[in-house]
């Protein structure tokens, strides 16, 4: 159990583990988060830095994947207890994005969801396919006792307010509206946006591409989420991006995205 009486509960797609992994380590090391889900490890299960991050106080398992893809779940002074590798309901499905577990009394499912570009096309009915499947294994977790997130990058950009410039993203596979549909169809689950549940209208990224000093600009997308179930949303406290991560020299294109939550009572 963390020591405090919250838990800190965060998603960062690293866009490489091996590439960003100081970034990782000085994030790690300031925030302290309990729970977390990386996304883009771009690295095979033997690749993974396990003594680095273990080193730094936390236990992991992670799903990796040679160049593309890989997610990874972190539990600051304990051992994630993994539930599940892979989302169900296609077997020929390699593609490592879907990794689940308990870590300090939360179920934790860490998702590093399809891009689907370029649509219209196969990486785009991939997506919509993937969607269609998480949303199936969602409603058998939304309505657990116990408090679960689903986190991660999701590359959906759900509104408009979501993005800086929605005119210059309309031919994007993250704003289709089959695409904002699925996910509002996720929330209509009994999901709760936990960012947008605490920032309310404020304008808020998660993403900033590399072009045009966008990152410096603030000029960027919020396509990464914390979804909890009626459980956990009672106990939501805060939310926030760690924008500073982003800000750094070759950084990733994401910063890592999190809330504090009443820490659950231990059975």
């Amino acid at each position: 159990m963390p020591r405090s009486r919250t838990l800190r509960i965060a998603t960062f797609n690293v866009n490489g583990i091996t590439t960003r992994l100081p970034h990782l380590l000085a994030w790690l090391e300031k925030e302290q988060p309990d729970i977390v889900a990386l996304q883009e490890l771009k690295a095979t299960d033997a690749a993974f830095p396990r003594a680095a991050i273990e080193s730094a106080g936390y236990g992991a398992i992670w799903q990796g994947q040679a160049a593309w893809n890989g997610v990874a779940l972190l539990g600051r002074d304990t051992q994630p207890i993994e539930s599940r590798r892979g989302l169900p309901g296609d077997p020929s499905d390699t593609q490592s994005r879907y990794i689940e577990a308990a870590i300090h009394g939360v179920i934790v499912a860490g998702i590093y969801l399809p891009n689907g570009n370029p649509q219209p096309g196969p990486k785009f009915d991939y997506k919509l396919a993937w969607m269609q499947r998480l949303a199936r294994h969602a409603r058998t977790l939304v309505a657990l006792e116990y408090p679960v997130a689903i986190i991660g990058d999701f590359n959906v950009i759900p509104t408009d307010d979501d993005v800086y410039d929605a005119t210059s993203w309309k031919k994007d596979a993250l704003i289709q509206p089959a695409v904002r549909d699925a996910y509002a169809d996720l929330l209509a689950q009994g999901w709760t946006d936990a960012l947008r549940q605490i920032v309310g209208e404020e304008r808020i990224y998660t993403f900033w591409d590399y072009f045009r000093q966008h990152a410096e600009r603030d000029r960027g997308l919020r396509i990464d989420h914390l979804l909890l179930n009626p459980v956990l949303a009672s106990r939501l406290k805060a939310a926030g991006v760690d924008r500073w991560v982003r800000l750094q020299e070759k950084a990733s294109d994401h910063a890592p995205t999190w809330i504090t939550v009443k820490a659950p009572t231990r059975p």
